[in-house]
């Protein structure tokens, strides 16, 4: 539980910087830039997803095959052969993410973006220097997910936080000293992207184990993994697709002014996986670890302590957001129409995104136990249906049509994924995970923040405004965790150790 525990607040802090910086940096492109020309930032996001589906698995099995390795002693010594290998095709992966990007720069920019102040010719340079940032930027999945394998959040997360720092601050140094346009700003892109995959590869081989061999590209380890990266890789090409649909429909029905908005509530909504994403992933090895050694009452304390503690720090916050959307614009951005034409996308993508995060740990745990194909089954399904469904409810209505269909998305994890898991794994503890670990706390975290919404009184001030906000954000989390019977127990075994000292 220790290492557990460092891991995941190593990787809060990493993620936190990342997400902090960027909603601090983002008023300060617009005002440079322009809201239409941040669009292309947010498009920028879109592209690399969606190019992430060629990442083929590969960054992930890293992860979990070097989680795998460190422990299995006949197999530690493939290490380096297995990063070797991997690394050959990712970077192969990573030329052909770079050319695809720029054959399809013209067509992007003069058919697929709807500009009205910007013209084509700045449009097809900031889609070709994206390209080339992505391509260079690719690799650096692989070598975080070899790092996380071996249990190294702690040094992936002070690079990332210094590579970010630099990447944000370097590109507002750029705006201001050099040029305040998008193509300045990719050009900045690219030269972060290849000190961040070089500082990546240096870290990886830095702690792989010691070999007087050269490592070398062995087919044998393709033949060994490929089952479980295709599954994987599945699992990616279709979650893109679903995560991404809106913003791919969007950046070619909207404006690009309009699809800022939606860009600009996308980013405050998305700071939620700053929540969900570093707490799986550090947690990802540890499931994979007592999985392999059926170290069951272990991995049954583990599963219940860090559904609690995810459901204890993602609900809160998710209520804060989704009630008092208006207000957090109207402090962030300090524009009334942004905030009017934003709000209430922010609100419904929250929604989503906060449904995500409370199936993601058994969502997380089918391929840590050897289950992809679940989450697989589960994105076909979805597939089928939801597409047709965002494409007409993006019809109808736009920005807010999007994120409705997003959070119907969500909603059918916890109705078709969720039971399946339990079928096969953790069978007695479905009820539990549902009554005490989910719905208990949900209820409690968003009737803090509903009284404390309605019962508001009228201020006329940001820094009033901001004090009610994390007042309500501190009670919610206050009664969330006394809803918890992992962090009841904790406050217990403190509040009697205090007692008897």
């Amino acid at each position: 539980m220790t290492s557990f525990k460092r891991n995941v607040l190593a990787n809060y802090i990493g993620r936190s910087w990342s997400a902090l910086l960027g909603l601090l940096l983002i008023p300060i492109y617009i005002k440079f830039m322009g809201v239409e020309t941040y669009g292309l930032v947010g498009f920028f996001t879109t592209l690399s997803s969606v190019l992430g589906i060629l990442d083929l698995g590969i960054g992930a099995t890293m992860n979990r095959e070097l989680a795998k390795r460190s422990v299995t002693h006949d197999l530690v010594g493939t290490q380096r052969d297995l990063v070797r290998t991997l690394e050959i095709i990712y970077w192969g992966i990573a030329i052909l993410v770079g050319a695809i990007a720029m054959i399809g720069a013209p067509f992007i920019a003069n058919t697929w973006i709807k500009a009205e102040e910007v013209n084509s010719g700045s449009i097809l340079r900031a889609v070709q220097l994206m390209g080339i940032s992505i391509a260079f930027q690719f690799p650096m999945t692989l070598y975080q997910g070899g790092l996380m394998g071996k249990q190294k959040q702690m040094l992936v997360n002070i690079i990332l936080i210094i590579i970010g720092t630099i990447r944000g601050g370097g590109a507002i140094l750029v705006l201001w000293l050099i040029a305040p346009t998008i193509q300045a700003f990719f050009a900045w892109q690219v030269v972060i992207s290849i000190v961040g995959s070089v500082t990546f590869f240096i870290a990886i081989w830095s702690i792989l184990p010691k070999s007087t061999e050269p490592a070398k590209f062995k087919l044998n380890i393709i033949s060994e993994i490929w089952k479980y990266a295709a599954a994987i890789s599945a699992n990616a090409t279709i979650g893109v697709i679903m995560s991404q649909l809106d913003k791919i429909i969007l950046s070619k029905m909207l404006s690009l002014k309009m699809f800022a908005y939606y860009t600009i509530a996308s980013t405050v909504a998305s700071s939620i996986w700053m929540v969900i994403i570093p707490f799986n992933t550090a947690l990802f090895p540890s499931l994979v670890q007592l999985h392999e050694n059926d170290n069951y009452e272990e991995l049954k304390k583990l599963f219940h302590y860090s559904s609690q503690i995810l459901s204890l720090i993602l609900l809160p916050i998710s209520a804060v957001l989704i009630l008092f959307s208006r207000d957090i614009l109207i402090i962030w951005i300090h524009d009334p129409v942004v905030s009017q034409n934003a709000y209430l996308i922010m609100s419904l993508l929250v929604t989503g995104i906060m449904l995500n995060g409370l199936v993601s740990l058994p969502a997380n745990c089918a391929p840590a136990f050897g289950w992809p194909l679940l989450i697989t089954y589960t994105n076909f399904i979805q597939a089928i249906f939801i597409i047709p469904v965002t494409i007409i409810l993006v019809n109808w209505l736009n920005g807010i049509g999007a994120a409705i269909a997003w959070i119907i998305l969500n909603s059918t994890y916890i109705i078709f994924m969720v039971p399946l898991f339990f079928r096969r794994f953790l069978k007695e503890e479905r009820q539990k995970w549902y009554l005490q670990d989910i719905l208990a706390p949900a209820f409690a975290a968003f009737f803090v923040c509903f009284v404390f919404r309605i019962s508001a009184p009228e201020l006329n001030s940001i820094i009033g405004s901001i004090a009610w906000i994390v007042l309500t954000g501190i009670l919610s989390l206050i009664i969330t965790g006394l809803s918890l019977s992992h962090v009841r127990s904790i406050v217990l075994d403190k509040w009697r150790f205090l007692l008897k000292s």
